[in-house]
């Protein structure tokens, strides 16, 4: 099952276009992408059943966010062996580097991306994870239970901003307007045949930059579930980074950056 927002409103996806859920059920599922993750389990109880032939075709440039405003949004650092080697940090043994992006810095996975003046923007493809429910001390056995989906981002951050001292500022050099562009939609986890195991790439002007699988990650989904769910409390819509493989930018190539997303089945990549 996939879920979006198409146009600022909440939609279901299919082969045959998208579906409007608020007209489609009757008024029983509001309009807001972000409400639906507060009422996921009566909501996918609804959309399996659900009569979709009424889909039909849109612009991808009206899709945004699947999750436009996210109660939390976590960023995992340093969470692949080759990235870890390319940025030349220390392997992360009992739990990776969490930072924030704050959610002024969400967009759809369609648009345009103004990088700061002065800067050094790179780009950073990402699995990420949307939770469905309310984790406290979860365990990662139990942890896939309470992801509602999955979908694809990109950390874009600024390396001047985030790393100038006393201390860095990972949370600021991340947050520029347009730095977390997530979709095209959130993939319910029953669509994949191992959700641990899915293909990550990033590519700019059609040159591959970035590739791996979710296979490689050092904290896999779960394991970062258990990490964080030990400190805090997610929330239902929370969404998590999970770290960016190999291939990062290290300098911007540009003035802005034309950022396309795309996120199918069991893919996931953006050019």
């Amino acid at each position: 099952m996939r879920i979006g927002n198409l146009s600022g409103r909440l939609a279901l996806f299919t082969e045959q276009g998208a579906v409007d859920v608020e007209k489609a059920s009757g008024g029983r599922f509001g309009p807001e992408p972000q409400a639906v993750y507060n009422v996921w389990e009566d909501f996918l109880g609804w959309a399996k059943g659900a009569e979709l032939s009424s889909a039909s075709g849109f612009d991808p440039a009206d899709l945004g966010s699947p999750t436009p405003t996210p109660a939390q949004l976590f960023g995992i650092g340093v969470n692949y062996r080759e990235h870890a080697a390319e940025t030349k940090l220390a392997t992360p043994d009992k739990f990776p580097p969490v930072f924030t992006k704050f959610r002024t810095a969400i967009s759809g996975p369609v648009g345009m991306v103004t990088l700061p003046e002065g800067g050094h923007t790179d780009w950073e493809v990402e699995l990420v994870v949307v939770i469905g429910r309310r984790a406290e001390r979860v365990s990662a056995a139990d942890a896939w239970s309470y992801v509602a989906g999955l979908t694809v981002g990109q950390d874009i951050s600024e390396r001047i901003l985030q790393t100038e001292g006393p201390a860095p500022q990972f949370s600021m050099g991340k947050s520029f307007p347009g730095f977390a562009p997530l979709g095209p939609w959130v993939v319910t986890v029953d669509e994949f045949d191992n959700p641990d195991d899915l293909e990550l790439g990033c590519a700019i002007d059609g040159e591959s930059m970035q590739h791996s699988r979710t296979s490689n990650l050092i904290f896999p989904v779960p394991q970062l579930i258990e990490g964080l769910s030990a400190t805090l409390a997610l929330l239902p819509g929370d969404v998590i980074f999970t770290g960016t493989p190999a291939g990062v930018g290290i300098r911007a190539r540009a003035s802005s950056l034309v950022v396309r997303v795309v996120g199918a089945d069991s893919r996931a990549g953006t050019d």
